[in-house]
């Protein structure tokens, strides 16, 4: 099958996160199995096992995109068009089977990122245009959270279909716990993942436990994270770093923390799961896919003005119940051994060759009409 991946950006991109991650790892699965593949996106781009596309930058490839792949690529058989805020609305210029990814809706985030104008007429597409445009088309969602955002701005039921993204499970035993607590916050240092709750949350908390809280990610917030981390007590900033040591820590800690206002699934929490670190985290659509509240880690809610003070009750809580965190945290590496990349896979091509044999019946219909006499 020849599958093209029409997405925002690629794993180089300073912004990259989660999207990215489950992206390249779908396009790669995919060619390991035989097909075609070709990723169209932003640059800057790198070298893959699949073929990669560069189509201008941040703005300019939703205009180059499409041209692209009404020439360059027009034999492709199916196009994945992934939602970053607004799709590439490939309906408009495509007639060959198609497929909707959207992590997760956007919602108001466009407000805390651009002027209220912009930001108003970006909602209109998502919410509005979006499901017009596509409403013929099938969309796959991120998680059940996702799910139902997209329901709720118009598409139907029938047209969602729900693939969770994959995670590594390692075999065989794993390294040593921490002697004293140690907690993780694993994410990209943009507004909406609020780590300066987190940060309010170990202020209030770490007066009555132990341990370190180490900050990994980078962003447009870092500087202003380290800052503000300064004049906590026992808090290390340390930004990206490699793989192995993200795993490392990720196995060593006692628990991974997040305060996301909204995900479309939690992959650095499955990532933690998948060496049996349970999770802490303020209850919002995808983190609440991610975490089984009580089963593979705790939720809490609460009203904006007092959820810092939640998190700290909870975190106090967790730290002092070993045998409930030694559970917790079999509970998630079990349930992350369920969601392996080779099932998520599967599940693509089933939806692949959904859209591509009913596209397939449907032409077939019309060459079969009787001729007129």
């Amino acid at each position: 099958m020849r599958i093209t991946a029409v997405t925002w950006r690629d794993l180089p991109n300073q912004s990259a996160g989660g999207a990215e991650v489950v992206i390249d790892r779908l396009l790669t699965g995919l060619a390991e199995r035989g097909h075609h593949v070709t990723l169209v996106c932003g640059g800057p781009v790198a070298d893959h096992e699949y073929r990669t596309v560069k189509a201008g930058g941040t703005f300019s490839q939703y205009l180059l995109a499409p041209i692209i792949c009404m020439t360059k690529l027009r034999r492709s058989e199916v196009i994945i068009d992934a939602e970053n805020g607004f799709p590439y609305f490939s309906p408009v210029w495509r007639r060959r089977p198609l497929v909707c990814l959207v992590h997760h809706v956007h919602t108001d985030q466009w407000h805390g990122r651009f002027p209220p104008l912009v930001a108003a007429a970006c909602q209109i597409l998502e919410s509005r245009l979006m499901p017009v445009v596509y409403r013929n088309h099938i969309f796959v969602a991120a998680s059940d959270s996702t799910a139902d955002s997209l329901r709720s701005i118009g598409v139907r039921s029938d047209q969602i279909r729900i693939i969770e993204p994959g995670v590594d499970v390692p075999a065989g035993p794993l390294g040593e716990r921490s002697e004293e607590p140690l907690f993780i916050s694993l994410s990209r240092l943009v507004p909406h993942k609020r780590v300066g709750l987190i940060l309010d949350a170990w202020r209030i908390a770490s007066r009555e436990m132990p341990g370190r809280l180490v900050i990994l990610g980078d962003g447009p917030d870092f500087m202003a994270i380290r800052r503000r981390a300064a004049s906590i007590p026992r808090v290390e900033v340390r930004g990206h770093v490699p793989e192995e040591v993200k795993r490392q820590l990720l196995a060593q800690a006692w628990g991974i923390v997040t305060a996301t206002h909204h995900e479309g699934w939690g992959i650095s929490l499955m990532e933690a799961a998948a060496v049996g670190t349970p999770a802490l985290g303020v209850d919002a659509p995808g983190i609440r896919d991610a975490i089984v509240n009580g089963v593979t880690g705790v939720l809490v809610e609460g009203p904006d003005e007092v959820l810092a003070a939640a998190l700290a009750a909870a975190w106090v809580t967790f730290v002092s119940d070993e045998a409930t965190r030694q559970k917790m945290g079999q509970a998630a590496r079990d349930r992350a051994a369920q969601f392996t990349w080779d099932t998520t896979i599967d599940r693509w091509l089933n939806v692949l060759e959904e859209v591509t044999d009913s596209n397939s019946r449907s032409r077939r219909r019309g060459s079969c009409r009787t001729p007129p006499t």
